[in-house]
């Protein structure tokens, strides 16, 4: 709204407005010569209430000097109403402000009186004051005399035209007073002052009750009239309409603004329920990082209630101990308004110790002016998606390999198909040849060994081959009576040549106790040489020193081989990870050599296991049960 639509929209104010000033201002000036008069005549009553309450405490101090003279003078004589009487102390005493005289032994059991019948003649005197005195050796007068006598007596008559003067004490109850009668209060309020009274005033000389707060008020008895204060009402009443006026206009924005309110915390009701029923956690942060809001959702992430929460300022008890730095360096990309528009995972902590993933957005916190105040943050926890995500990744890579392995299932069986005629071949004219040399009558050991170990190599083959054929044909393995310390140095014999290439010791430690089992020998070579080969492969990580042992031993009723290395070890995995299939430390590794080996030892009834070694390094064992035919036969 520009300036040429306000001032016609607002005109209306304008008479309020001076009818304001020139009121305000006559009623200053009304006010302040009020208080100027008021201030005098406080002044002038105070004046005057010190001086009466000097005047009557040196009354009281002059009465009770004459009671310790009459005291003086009763001293050793004889108690009695006559002596009492004929005291011209008493007397006088009488006719100045006593009201009666008494003589208390140590009891305070009447000696004598005077007058004779005090109560009866002093009876609606109202409320009494009493004055004491010992009188020797153990006798006490006691003198009553009538608070509003001494007032009457004691305030100069010039003060009692001016002023209602009374005795009061705490509870503003009236002892005393110089106006006989009581309508006076209905006049209205009028200018009054009090001061206290010096020194106890005696209530009771039985009790010994005083009235240590009793005081002295002065009230003004015709108040000055104020001649400006009816112009102020002229003016008041002249105001009335105004008021009445802007009274409704302000009543009818009132009702505004309350529904406004109202609805204002309705809003915020319901937006406190659905921020507490999402899903999504919020929280709010200034411009330092200092937690300012968060919603239940954000609580149940991290484990901690809001008031933990709110006013924190980082390092966060939900940031990853671990990770620390890194997070707070993005905490402080993020404050500086950095943060990607479409978001960034995190990882946090909940206080149970347990990690959580969460998918963080961050968007500027605008207050009611517009002004940025901070960041607002929308978190996902996308732990339970991450998990999803892991396992179908891992059921795809799964899906891929055993599509490799089928494929590879099927060049194995093919290259075995077609591996066997050649194979067959070799040893037929390996063995024609060693015919042939025999009928010629050569007798050369060298040439005749080599073709034997070359109708061994091709026999041996040609027995693989047909384990492998006999494997992919998924038929059960062949258990037949074999030297297991013969199948281990068949297959150490295998590798030993690539061994030494490693410049990779090998010790062979095979127990001569060890009896035959019953096993499928070029299963149980295969996953020899599996387990050397591992034990070589980690041994590349060590500069100098390589060494494996492979040794076998019986244990019980079972024959225990072991394959030690003093590589890098397990690094704290299990043997159930390592045997998982597809799992694989190497880079280039399929996952499937030691799932395959287990596989192949649980089918003989055997167990593999895996342990750090001793020395350093990974020590890998599989056992075989001993046949109990082969042990008694």
């Amino acid at each position: 709204m520009n300036l040429r639509e306000f001032l016609p929209r607002s005109l209306w104010l304008a008479p309020l407005g001076l009818s304001l000033v020139f009121v305000l201002g006559v009623l200053a000036w009304v006010r302040a010569n009020e208080a100027d008069e008021q201030e005098q005549q406080r002044q002038t009553m105070i004046s005057d209430a010190l001086s009466t309450e000097a005047q009557l405490r040196d009354r009281i101090d002059e009465e009770q000097a004459h009671l310790r003279q009459l005291a003086a003078a009763l001293g050793g004589q004889k108690p009695s109403t006559a002596t009492l009487a004929a005291h011209p102390e008493v007397n006088a005493g009488l006719r100045r402000l006593w009201q009666s005289v008494t003589w208390l032994d140590a009891r305070n059991r009447v000696l004598a009186e005077v007058p004779e019948d005090a109560e009866a003649a002093h009876s609606d005197d109202g409320l009494s004051l009493h004055l004491t005195a010992r009188v020797a050796p153990d006798g006490v007068l006691v003198v009553r005399y009538a608070p509003a006598l001494m007032l009457k007596r004691g305030v100069p008559w010039w003060l009692a035209r001016k002023y209602d003067v009374q005795l009061v004490d705490s509870a503003d109850q009236v002892i005393a007073s110089t106006t006989d009668s009581p309508m006076r209060a209905a006049q209205g309020p009028r200018p009054s002052y009090r001061v206290a009274l010096t020194g106890p005033l005696r209530a009771s000389p039985l009790t010994q009750a005083t009235l240590t707060d009793a005081a002295l008020e002065l009230t003004l008895r015709d108040p000055a009239v104020n001649g400006a204060r009816p112009l102020s009402w002229v003016l008041v009443a002249g105001f009335l309409p105004l008021i009445a006026v802007a009274s409704w206009l302000i009543r009818r924005q009132m009702r505004q603004v309350q529904r406004a309110e109202v609805a204002g915390r309705t809003e915020a009701a319901w937006r406190r329920a659905m921020e507490d029923s999402a899903l999504v956690a919020l929280r709010a942060r200034d411009f330092d990082g200092r937690l300012l809001y968060v919603n239940r959702t954000f609580c149940d992430m991290v484990g901690l209630p809001a008031e933990q929460l709110v006013g924190l300022l980082p390092p966060m008890p939900y940031w990853p101990p671990d990770a620390l730095a890194e997070v707070a360096e993005r905490n402080r990309r993020n404050l500086a308004g950095q943060a990607p528009r479409e978001g960034y995972e995190a990882h946090w902590r909940h206080s149970s110790g347990r990690l959580v993933d969460v998918m963080v957005f961050e968007s500027p916190l605008v207050d009611a002016g517009g002004r940025q105040i901070g960041w607002m943050g929308s978190i996902i926890d996308i732990t339970e998606r991450r998990r999803l995500e892991e396992r179908e990744r891992r059921q795809v890579e799964t899906l891929a390999h055993n599509a490799r392995l089928t494929m590879l299932g099927e060049v194995a069986s093919t290259l075995a198909h077609e591996l066997n005629q050649p194979l067959t071949a070799i040893a037929s004219y390996n063995a024609g040849i060693a015919n042939s040399l025999a009928k010629m009558g050569v007798q050369d050991e060298l040439v005749c060994g080599a073709l034997k170990r070359l109708g061994q190599q091709a026999e041996h083959a040609g027995r693989i081959v047909a384990r492998i054929r006999e494997f992919l044909t998924r038929r059960e393995p062949r258990h037949e009576p074999c030297d297991l310390n013969e199948v281990i140095s068949a297959a150490v014999d295998l590798l030993r040549r690539e061994v030494q290439r490693r410049e990779i010791g090998l010790d062979l430690a095979l127990s001569p106790q060890a009896p035959p089992v019953l096993a499928d020998a070029v299963l149980i070579e295969q996953v020899v040489i599996n387990l050397v080969r591992n034990a070589a492969d980690a041994l590349m990580a060590r500069a100098a020193g390589r060494h494996i042992a492979v040794s076998s031993r019986v244990a019980g009723d079972f024959v225990r081989v072991d394959v030690q290395d003093n590589g890098p070890g397990l690094a704290g995995r299990r043997v159930e990870q390592l045997c998982a299939p597809f799992y694989s430390t190497k880079s280039d590794g399929m996952g499937m050599g030691l799932a395959i080996c287990r596989s192949i030892v649980e089918a003989h009834q055997g167990v593999l296991d895996a342990s750090e070694a001793p020395g350093g390094g990974a020590l890998f064992s599989f056992s075989l049960p001993l046949s109990q035919e082969i042990v008694h036969g």
